[in-house]
């Protein structure tokens, strides 16, 4: 595994506590070696490292997954069924099947937020943050709303990843709809000029571009797209508001 993917590992049991804490952190760490270790290595190429950042992006995934599924002190059913719907497409029903009891067990214990993101935002690469980000707040708004304890977690979880406001504002706006969300999305304000607008659009779209992140599976490239699509969403709505070819 990479650097990374060893320190969430070591770090989960040691955020745990306890002989189970040990058997979990084992268990990642083992689970995404092997899955690592069923692609062919070569020599000086770029194949093996993106298997590792999909297995450290995965591993991060799970632990903050865990973290906002019981941000009210009650984990829905609706949250679980979002991770379970994603860790089947991901990896498949057999090794969803050992995520979730893993899960499970995570669920149960204290999450040190703060110190997991922290941690992520120094081996983490922004495209990726912002994708960890984007499926965070849907496990949030699985049952229909995204509430207070949810909403005051999810920020401090983008504070901890280095998410600055105007990216967390564009992301929050996939979620919510209210007469700024074109402009939300776009990162800019309503009174900014045709220029900037363009600008703005020109600047994301390069920036969630699907191909950003192409080395993490198809749900994340399948989330990237759903992002640039509303970009290029609120920049049509955009244009048609002002009169903009």
């Amino acid at each position: 595994m990479g650097k990374y993917g060893k320190w969430v590992a070591g770090g989960l049991g040691w955020a745990l506590g306890g002989p189970i804490g040990g058997i979990i952190g084992y268990f990642l760490g083992s689970m995404f070696d092997n899955v690592d270790g069923n692609h062919q290595t070569y020599s000086g190429g770029s194949h093996r490292i993106n298997q590792t950042h999909q297995g450290d992006f995965n591993i991060s995934l799970l632990i903050l997954s865990a973290a906002v599924m019981k941000a009210n002190g009650k984990v829905k059913k609706s949250e679980l069924e979002y991770v379970k719907q994603f860790l089947r497409h991901q990896y498949g029903p057999a090794k969803a099947k050992q995520l979730l009891l893993t899960l499970r067990d995570i669920i149960d214990k204290e999450i040190p937020v703060r110190d997991v993101t922290q941690q992520i935002s120094l081996n983490m690469n922004e495209p990726m943050r912002l994708q960890l980000m984007q499926y965070l707040f849907g496990i949030a708004k699985a049952d229909g709303i995204v509430d207070g304890n949810e909403f005051n977690l999810l920020q401090r979880i983008a504070q901890g990843l280095r998410i600055g406001q105007t990216e967390f504002n564009s992301l929050k706006a996939m979620f919510y709809t209210d007469s700024a969300t074109y402009y939300d999305i776009l990162n800019v304000d309503k009174t900014a000029s045709d220029a900037e607008v363009k600008k703005a659009y020109r600047k994301l779209a390069v920036e969630y571009h699907p191909d950003k992140v192409a080395n993490l599976g198809e749900d994340h490239q399948k989330a990237a797209l759903t992002k640039f699509q509303k970009i290029q969403e609120a920049y049509e709505n955009i244009k048609k508001e002002r009169g903009l070819k």
